[in-house]
């Protein structure tokens, strides 16, 4: 009587060849590949831009909220949730765009000041050194 735990009698899945008999002789055999759908890359986390935002044109904590995001969506890329990451990701990037409008406008608001002080300071400089004495 066999124990319950033995191991049995060795099967073994394949069966030997019978006598007289070439491997030549055998039908040759189909092989079926089966493709995996391509899969898409992983979304982009925007974290160097947002790096760059935050410290060179943080203007209104809109590159800091910036880098937050980036660093959301790269936890969630790490973790596998694609979609998430997407969201945080496409985030990322459009406070990496206003931020990036908000310092174009700012450095054009201040050449602006620069000149047009620099405009009244010349005018002013040639009031003072000719004045105006009226028509001759």
């Amino acid at each position: 009587m066999e124990h319950w735990c033995s191991p049995g009698p060795a099967v073994s899945p394949y069966k030997p060849l019978s006598e007289g008999l070439d491997m030549e002789d055998l039908p040759p055999r189909t092989v079926v590949t089966v493709e995996q759908p391509p899969l898409s890359p992983p979304p982009r986390d925007h974290l160097a831009w947002s790096l760059c935002t935050a410290l060179y044109s943080n203007i209104c904590c809109v590159g800091f909220l910036a880098l937050v995001f980036s660093i959301k969506s790269r936890d969630r890329k790490v973790l596998g949730d694609f979609k998430g990451a997407l969201s945080y990701s496409s985030t990322s990037k459009y406070l990496n765009i206003t931020a990036l409008v908000l310092n174009i406008l700012f450095i054009i608001i201040v050449i602006i000041v620069l000149v047009t002080t620099g405009i009244m300071a010349g005018v002013h400089y040639q009031q003072e050194n000719q004045p105006y004495l009226g028509p001759s």
